[in-house]
């Protein structure tokens, strides 16, 4: 039975969903004992902001190590180690969950809300998806795709609505994906502020991109039904995006309001890193703005408050990203998560009925 997909991807979400719920308390207490509590921003810095959120000073960060480490476990289990689209997916979601690792160990170290450097942490985090993108670009022609009966090329973009490629860009999917893995690692982190509103957005979006690769993955739905580029080896990635959506379940079962723990940098840098990167694996990455519009949302926010204060001196929000401006507007912390979380699965369902529509 292991041979087939579906039941190792359903083993997978099992795997994480118990060492998440079972060793959660034992990861929390530790993080305790290290002392390694989020810290908040002064009423200085965010003024109304920290009468709601003062009293979580000291939760612990760093529980994104639960998520990784789980689904790390049931990968090396029930994933085929040698498929490529595995092995470049979890190692972008490792690598991008050090450098978050190091981020918050250096707010906790300094006590302050400021880790690594903005400048430093874009730098490792291009790094990383510069490395991803070329691995894909090169290593991935002897495992290409084909598309409506044609073989095409990792570089070629295609768009849900219409049924052939806009575009062959060539090498310059390099710094092309390398910004959607950078641009998606930073939204997940700009969503992450508030108590499980960015674990239950990346269930979503990866349960949605799960199905999403379980179609590509096969030749009959992929080319004769959907007309969706179809490549074998990418079906194997709904194993990794199960164990991704077990371990979010896991967590949330502790990062649920009130959270008893917080994924920190360490893991909303790595999920954001993980579902861009299997976003490109499945060659489905623009769906990605669909699909996971709570965090495009969320990076837009904050670019055009930045834009419109230093162009005009005016804020558009009341804060950024867009969830404290709803909570500052008066709606309570829970009605903005269960909100958004409404979002982003009306988002899932419709970005994978976009396959269909044309």
């Amino acid at each position: 039975m292991l041979q087939y997909i579906t039941v190792r991807a359903g083993l997978a979400s099992l795997i994480t969903f118990n060492l998440s719920v079972f060793f959660g308390p034992w990861v929390i207490r530790k993080l305790i004992s290290l002392k390694v509590g989020q810290p908040i921003r002064s009423a200085d810095e965010v003024h109304k902001l920290n009468e709601l959120h003062g009293g979580k000073a000291g939760t612990p960060t760093m529980g994104g190590v639960m998520i990784l480490g789980s689904v790390l476990i049931a990968v090396l289990i029930c994933g085929r180690l040698l498929n490529p689209f595995v092995v470049v997916t979890t190692c972008v979601m490792l690598a991008l969950g050090l450098l978050g690792f190091v981020d918050d160990y250096t707010k906790v170290k300094l006590k302050s809300s400021d880790g690594v450097s903005g400048k430093t942490k874009l730098f490792w985090q291009f790094l990383v998806g510069g490395i991803a993108a070329s691995f894909l670009y090169f290593k991935t022609q002897s495992v290409g795709y084909t598309f409506m009966g044609e073989e095409m090329s990792v570089s070629t973009l295609t768009f849900p609505l219409f049924k052939w490629p806009l575009i062959d860009i060539g090498w310059l999917c390099i710094p092309f994906f390398a910004i959607i893995i950078v641009g998606c690692s930073n939204a997940v982190n700009l969503t992450d502020g508030l108590d499980g509103l960015a674990t239950g957005c990346t269930i979503t979006v990866a349960l949605a991109y799960a199905a999403i690769a379980y179609l590509a993955g096969h030749a009959y739905m992929a080319q004769e039904y959907l007309f969706i580029p179809f490549n074998r080896h990418v079906a194997e990635l709904s194993v990794f995006l199960f164990a991704l959506v077990g371990a979010g379940f896991g967590f949330l079962w502790y990062n649920c309001h009130p959270a008893k723990v917080f994924m920190g940098d360490t893991g909303s840098l790595a999920i954001g890193g993980g579902l861009a990167t299997a976003a490109i694996c499945a060659k489905q990455e623009l769906l990605l703005v669909i699909i996971g519009w709570v965090f495009v949302m969320e990076a837009l926010s904050v670019i055009l408050q930045v834009a419109s204060f230093k162009t005009t001196g005016k804020r558009i929000f009341a804060m950024s990203p867009i969830h404290h401006h709803f909570e500052l507007r008066g709606w309570h912390e829970t009605q903005v998560i269960v909100r958004f979380w409404t979002i982003s699965i009306f988002c899932g369902l419709v970005g994978i009925a976009l396959l269909k529509i044309v």
